[in-house]
């Protein structure tokens, strides 16, 4: 399973993509993918509901999973109407991510 990471965010990015090869996955960041995704996963942060309709034009066939603070509400409703098949809290995106890993749920 490869999972591909859009997040400006230095931090936030080691500690997903740490938490998601632990997991099993491989896993790639930034502009260009390593591979074709399974699954492309948004903060909502720097990319913006646009970041994900952006992604689901390139990728149509990945799972797309966008992620921000939990009081931007309208971000995250956003995002789904851009073309997200999963919105989460950011506290939760790393534990929902790494579960659907191990128990290949894409």
């Amino acid at each position: 399973m490869h999972i591909h990471l859009d997040t400006p965010d230095l931090m936030t990015r080691v500690r997903l993509e740490s938490r998601w090869r632990t997991a099993g996955a491989t896993v790639s960041s930034g502009a260009e993918p390593d591979a074709r995704p399974h699954r492309i996963v948004v903060d909502l942060t720097g990319a913006g509901p646009e970041g994900v309709a952006d992604w689901r034009e390139r990728f149509p066939e990945a799972r797309i999973t966008a992620f921000g603070p939990h009081v931007e509400g309208e971000s995250l409703r956003a995002a789904k109407e851009a073309g997200a098949d999963q919105v989460l809290p950011r506290g939760k995106v790393g534990e929902r991510i790494a579960e659907a890993v191990v128990d290949q749920v894409w």
